[in-house]
């Protein structure tokens, strides 16, 4: 699923995914109010210790949690009753480079991980602007 091998090892393993998942949950759910569009789409996710975390694990290398749990991520499909623009995207995206920098030290590593993140959230784009 990732060609992400050593990532998941290199970051500090679940702990440090768990800890980087939580954060940006909690960026996510606190940022001021041009981030509204994300949070009314955060609301009707699922628990962040089962989905994200679990997916995030296995996409950065380690343990197929989320595939265990819940089969095939199938990341686009599950995301298309939700309508993802380039804004929301971004948006994503910025709750997640905040999590990555309070939470993985190494700017090398930081960069290896965030670079297929910011393709992965483009693939997620399901609508026009």
């Amino acid at each position: 699923m990732s060609d992400l091998p050593s990532f998941f090892v290199e970051m500090g393993g679940e702990p440090t995914v768990r800890r980087l998942i939580d954060r940006f949950y909690d960026l996510m759910d606190t940022l001021p109010r041009p981030l509204l569009c994300v949070r009314s789409i955060r609301r009707t996710w699922p628990p962040r210790a089962t989905s994200c975390t679990g997916f995030l694990v296995g996409w950065l290398g380690g343990p197929q949690l989320y595939v265990e749990r819940f089969g095939h991520p199938r990341l686009r499909a599950r995301h298309l009753p939700f309508a993802i623009r380039e804004r929301e995207r971004d948006q994503w995206l910025l709750c997640m480079r905040r999590a990555l920098d309070e939470t993985v030290p190494d700017a090398r590593l930081r960069a290896g991980i965030l670079t297929p993140l910011v393709r992965l959230a483009d693939h997620m784009r399901n609508q026009p602007e």
